[in-house]
């Protein structure tokens, strides 16, 4: 078992294996100072909950307080391993700042107060607004971050018991344009590939996909391949120099907003090449012609103008992509983020259909999540998804639905697409919805043109229900704030990237009156006195473990069937894939091995839409495209971004995320290791700007885009001329100071996914007299924060 710092040391030590081999064990561990080993009175299991890899570990606790965490060494994901964010971001659940008690706006000041008193407001809202304006008047905006259980039962009360159309969640910000692009290329969602698939890939090929800051423990695992006897090569999309570029044999660096013409020329050399599996592209799939006259003139030189990136180099990962033997591509916010975000996804997952690279071991496509329970989101229908992947559009889904909530199938809204989060918005600010009800995550900081959200949140006729374990930005603007229990204080399942499903065991109490997430929603829905057609309940389960069950019979037949999965099981095992059924009962490492995809127009889950205007087909055209349920291969044309440089505006500007924070760092500021790594906001310069500018490091930097003004440290180097980076993580929370990218990003969203759009912006750039904080560039050691740990552990 070894001790590291894992802030200095995020990937630790390597254990090199070879291509086939099994990826050593590496356990890691971290404890308060003060607290050995035996000193430990359970080890309780659960898995990561501040990224999306679902690293598998175990909780310490000595006399009821958590007191560190250690790697689960047999965990199909992490083998042991963790990365700093699990190391050390369990301390936030016993940070001070806490909500323990319901709040409720008195005088323009919230006020604590009792369950009852905040619930009662809670339900005499909701049913004036049901009965005067109807159920479109209530609107729910959700987490990545909950738990299955908890989502499913949010999508029972929103869809099924009231019947608003008004529910999404921050998936939509995150992972949207993964399940988008997955329904487009295969009929459904569901991730092709599996983490595995690292441990015999030739070409590994990452598309705006940081994976060495967003999921350390999975770079982790590329690196230990790198270090191996047989390495993999690496292709790397991206405009930054992140360690991926750094380790890559080929960084393609576009602009931003220009990916289709990239993947479009990769596409046009695999083509005119031969590089293509034509036995497979013909018995599997539908739309190569198409594809290939769209492709026919993107050419390297063409894409290098474009994307102002050599025409060499573009050859070269082209060579090595279509080269290969056994292909990994991954998928991330660097497109999905991005203008035409959807048709640039799909345009990766042609280069697999072509390459007849689907379904084997080292052959798959990985379109991944941004956080720990995104799957579950989609799945389970808590965003813009119906639940067990079923289609909006097909009547037989929605009977079936109905069937397993009891209710009528015209109660579940399906007259048209499910609102995404930013219309949600809109109609907030028009006056039509009149309610809305956050749960774990925080829209004040994390959305789009933020300036316009905050007065958004903070009218008058909206009332706003905040469901979180801290104060936030967004509480800030709430009528009524609802304290719940953290990751470690409540039972639950998660399902990560690769549809590894955990059970994550309560391992400590809450602290004061605050509850499990999945008690609030149940507590609300019995206030409401929801009933199903039987006079019955609804929803019909009372804990974590009835509502697994009912999901299990929910999700039984769909592609995310759970069917043969029971707490017990995972409690026996660990991780196991979906789907699990009787034929599979230990999981399914890859799906589509046979061939056959969920895209027959009778089981698909989308008949998919115009990948450049987002327009959703009818049944009788898919039906008429695909009547046998093949993959396809989806062709789409460039165009020029929204917003573009200028000369008030001449940079493009990106945010993103970093090492040691996650999201708004609600939990990731409150670890002392995480905050003290990077306490303050920071922007990345190329060293031929800042040499224009006349910008050194540390200097203050003020940047300003169309909708506001944002102050930062200036970090010279790691990114291409003409862009520049801010870290989204930082709101304003704990500072005064103008320090949240999304002041100025803009209100625009990709026409498939409904993604907005963080990495098309433009932006001034200037030094400024102004005092800033200066930003942490070289992390604390965490041994020396640890002594201060300690003394408030156990």
């Amino acid at each position: 078992m070894a001790a590291r710092d894992g802030v200095s040391q995020p990937w630790g030590s390597r254990t090199p294996y070879a291509a086939g081999g099994a990826w050593p064990s590496r356990v890691d561990t971290h404890l308060a100072a003060g607290v050995a080993e035996d000193d430990v009175d359970d080890w309780v299991p659960t898995a990561s909950v501040l990224h999306s890899n679902g690293d598998g570990l175990d909780i310490a606790v000595r006399r009821g307080r958590m007191v560190g965490v250690r790697g689960r060494e047999h965990d199909r994901i992490n083998r042991g391993r963790l990365d700093p964010k699990d190391l050390f971001g369990w301390q936030a659940n016993h940070h001070p700042d806490r909500l323990t008690r319901p709040l409720v706006r008195e005088g323009g000041e919230l006020v604590e107060t009792t369950w009852d008193e905040a619930m009662g407001r809670i339900v005499e809202h909701a049913m004036q607004l049901l009965d005067r304006h109807g159920p479109s008047a209530l609107g729910f905006y959700t987490s990545g971050q909950l738990f299955l259980e908890e989502y499913y039962t949010l999508a029972t009360i929103a869809r099924g018991a009231i019947g608003t159309h008004h529910l999404d969640g921050n998936t939509r910000l995150c992972t949207s344009t993964a399940a988008t692009a997955l329904k487009e290329s295969f009929g459904s969602d569901g991730q092709p590939g599996s983490y595995t698939d690292i441990d015999h890939a030739d070409v590994i090929a990452l598309y705006g996909h940081n994976v060495a800051e967003t999921q350390p423990v999975l770079w982790t695992r590329i690196l230990d391949r790198l270090a191996g006897t047989d390495p993999p090569a690496l292709v790397c999309v991206d405009p930054r120099r992140t360690p991926v570029a750094e380790a890559a044999t080929v960084h393609l660096a576009p602009l931003p907003g220009t990916n289709v013409a990239l993947v479009n020329s990769l596409l046009h050399e695999i083509i005119q090449n031969g590089w293509v599996d034509e036995q497979w592209i013909s018995e599997r799939t539908v739309g190569y012609s198409e594809l290939v006259e769209q492709v026919r003139d993107c050419t390297p030189a063409w894409a290098g103008e474009i994307c102002d990136v050599p025409r060499e180099e573009i050859e070269e990962a082209a060579r090595l992509i279509g080269g290969s033997r056994r292909l990994v591509s991954t998928v991330l916010q660097g497109f999905y983020q991005s203008h035409q975000a959807t048709a640039a996804s799909v345009q990766v997952n042609n280069i697999h259909l072509v390459r007849g690279m689907i379904g084997e071991p080292g052959a798959g496509v990985l379109q991944m999540n941004g956080q720990p329970t995104a799957e579950n989101t989609r799945e389970c229908g808590a965003d813009g998804d119906l639940t067990g992947f079923r289609n909006w559009a097909n009547e037989e889904h929605i009977e079936e639905l109905a069937s397993q909530w009891n209710v009528s199938p015209t109660h579940i809204p399906h007259y048209a697409p499910p609102t995404h989060l930013m219309q949600i918005m809109r109609y907030a600010e028009q006056g039509s919805l009149r309610m809305l009800w956050v749960s774990a995550t925080n829209p004040a900081a994390s959305l789009p043109d933020l300036a316009r959200i905050r007065s958004i949140l903070s009218q008058q006729d909206l009332f706003l229900v905040v469901q979180d374990i801290f104060p936030t930005e967004t509480t800030e603007h709430a009528d009524v704030v609802l304290p719940a229990a953290a990751w470690g204080e409540k039972l639950g399942t998660f399902t990560n990237a690769d549809r590894t499903v955990h059970l994550s065991e309560k391992a400590v109490d809450p602290p004061g009156d605050a509850r499990p997430d999945l008690d609030i929603f149940l507590d609300f829905a019995r206030r409401m006195d929801f009933r199903d057609l039987s006079d019955q309940p609804l929803p019909a389960w009372n804990d974590a473990e009835s509502a697994f069950e009912a999901w299990k019979r929910a999700s039984a037949g769909r592609p995310c069937d759970y069917s043969g999965m029971s707490y017990a099981l995972l409690r026996e095992s660990g991780g196991i894939q979906w789907p699990c059924t009787a034929e599979s009962p230990t999981g399914t490492e890859r799906l589509y091995t046979d061939g056959k995809f969920w895209a027959h127009p009778d089981t698909c889950e989308s008949y998919g839409k115009d990948l450049l205007t987002g327009a959703p087909n009818e049944p009788e055209q898919y039906e008429a495209m695909n009547p046998h349920g093949k993959a396809l291969i989806k062709a789409a044309a460039y165009l020029p971004p929204h917003e573009f440089p200028s000369r008030e505006h001449p940079w493009w500007l990106i945010t993103g995320r970093t090492l040691v924070h996650f999201h708004t760092r609600t939990k990731t500021a409150r670890a002392p290791q995480l905050q003290n790594a990077a306490p303050e906001v920071w922007v990345q310069v190329s060293e031929a700007d800042a040499a224009d500018l006349g910008i050194s490091e540390d200097d203050g930097v003020e940047i300003t885009s169309p909708r506001g003004r944002v102050l930062a440290t200036a970090r010279i180097g790691g990114i291409r001329d003409g862009v520049v980076f801010l870290p989204f993580h930082y709101g304003n929370w704990d500072s005064q100071d103008p320090r949240s990218a999304n002041e100025l990003t803009p209100t625009d969203w990709d026409p498939v996914s409904k993604q907005p759009l963080f990495k098309t912006g433009i932006a001034l750039v200037r030094r400024t007299d102004a005092e800033t904080t200066r930003a942490t560039r070289t992390p604390v050691a965490s041994t020396a924060v640890d002594e201060e740990i300690g003394r408030e552990s156990p």
